[in-house]
């Protein structure tokens, strides 16, 4: 039996407060919150843990920490609010290091005053904090362009579960020191340490913008003509596919750079609509994935992925299943959608139409009952026995975001 930690002791490391109805996690109070200000004062804390069994989430901004399995307990909140501060912006070397409670719109203005970017276009950008884009791996139209969040980052400094500092990586784009840690800790909801600075390739804004939407009659010649721009020299920043029960699918295109580059682009993929009208877009569109999530509580909100050539299947198969029905889907075969399910088994009938496209469908949010009847990742076949043991590796005792991961890990 696990005995009550002796919170006095804690209080000799770091400030600690009394958890309140908003530091919930899935439903579950935990018992104390911390915000250290340094990563050796989250050493501490995790050494401290570490050796009394207390289970630990971490928390950034918060917008995401339903992004996974609901935990199995959790005992304390240690809080990255204070981890705020850009510690430097090599602009010459078109780099950035960051420490990771730092939300990626007050990264993007820093970045900006030098005319440069993070190209990430992550959900709820004023809420959302480089940390937490790393532990859920969210990004947006832009991965079509400059990969995901993993794919940006050059080196980052980690705090492990039992209080150990480790570094990987570096501050230049060309560094091969270390273990590939941030490939790694990308998407792993924090049950593998805590990551406190980062790292990041950073790119040049573009001079021009341009986005255009084409609307069409039927949802497999969206996907054809999304495949037709793919197949060409055409070089866009963004593509997707939204839709919405009872309209005509939509697809965006947005290309950047010179105008003069960009008006040739836009030329090509217009000649390339010819089933549709091309209509000159707002780019609001790029942030139209927010609005999938609402007041409504009872929805339920799934990232899919499939192959590009698949998605107008799968958005049928989802349909089929559940109506209405509003998604948007990226044209490398990564969407999101919002759905109305009545429980686990039908979300579980849902996930094998899905998986017979080659496919799989993961929940980011639900309501609670039915997280807790099925995993919000699926399964992960013969994947899941070498997960566990990496996670043996670095939280032998489980301290970290107990059961919040793929398979209850």
């Amino acid at each position: 039996m696990r005995t009550e930690p002796r919170w006095s002791e804690l209080e000799t490391i770091v400030v600690v407060r009394m958890a309140t109805s908003d530091d919930r996690v899935d439903g579950v109070l935990p018992a104390r919150v911390v915000a250290p200000e340094s990563t050796e004062q989250v050493s501490a804390v995790l050494a401290w843990a570490n050796e009394r069994d207390v289970r630990i989430v971490a928390r950034g901004g918060g917008s995401k920490l339903g992004w996974c399995n609901p935990a199995r307990s959790v005992d304390l909140i240690l809080s990255l609010e204070k981890f705020r501060r850009v510690v430097e912006h090599a602009w010459q070397d078109m780099t950035v290091t960051v420490e990771t409670g730092t939300t990626i719109a007050s990264l993007q203005s820093e970045l900006a005053k030098q005319r440069h970017r993070l190209p990430l276009d992550a959900l709820w950008p004023e809420r959302s904090t480089v940390g937490g884009v790393i532990a859920a791996n969210d990004s947006g139209a832009l991965r079509l362009r400059y990969g995901s969040i993993r794919d940006l980052i050059l080196g980052v400094t980690v705090v492990l579960a039992n209080g150990t500092i480790a570094r990987s990586g570096g501050r230049v784009v060309k560094n091969v020191a270390g273990y590939d840690l941030p490939k790694l800790f990308a998407g792993s909801f924090g049950t593998l340490g805590i990551i406190t600075e980062v790292t990041l390739r950073t790119y040049p804004l573009p001079h021009s913008v341009r986005t255009i939407s084409i609307p069409f009659t039927d949802l497999a010649d969206a996907n054809r003509y999304m495949l037709a721009i793919a197949d060409t020299s055409l070089v866009p920043t963004g593509m997707q596919l939204r839709v919405s029960s009872g309209q005509s699918p939509m697809v965006d295109v947005r290309f950047e750079g010179l105008e003069e580059g960009i008006t040739a682009q836009v030329q090509k993929a217009t000649m390339l609509a010819s089933s549709g009208k091309v209509i000159a877009a707002s780019e609001d569109v790029w942030s139209k994935r927010e609005e999938l999530w609402n007041a409504d509580e009872s929805a339920m909100v799934g990232k899919f992925s499939v192959l590009p050539s698949r998605i107008a299947d799968c958005i049928n198969v989802i349909a089929s299943h559940c109506d209405p029905i509003d998604s948007i889907a990226q044209s490398l075969g990564l969407g999101i959608c919002r759905i109305k399910i009545k429980d686990s088994k039908a979300l579980l009938a849902l996930r094998a139409a899905i998986h017979q496209l080659g496919g799989s469908f993961t929940v980011l949010h639900a309501p609670l009952e039915i997280r807790r009847g099925v995993d919000s990742f699926g399964d992960t076949g013969s994947a899941h026995p070498l997960m566990i043991r990496i996670k043996q590796r670095f939280d032998p005792r489980g301290i970290l975001s107990p059961g919040r991961f793929v398979g209850g890990i």
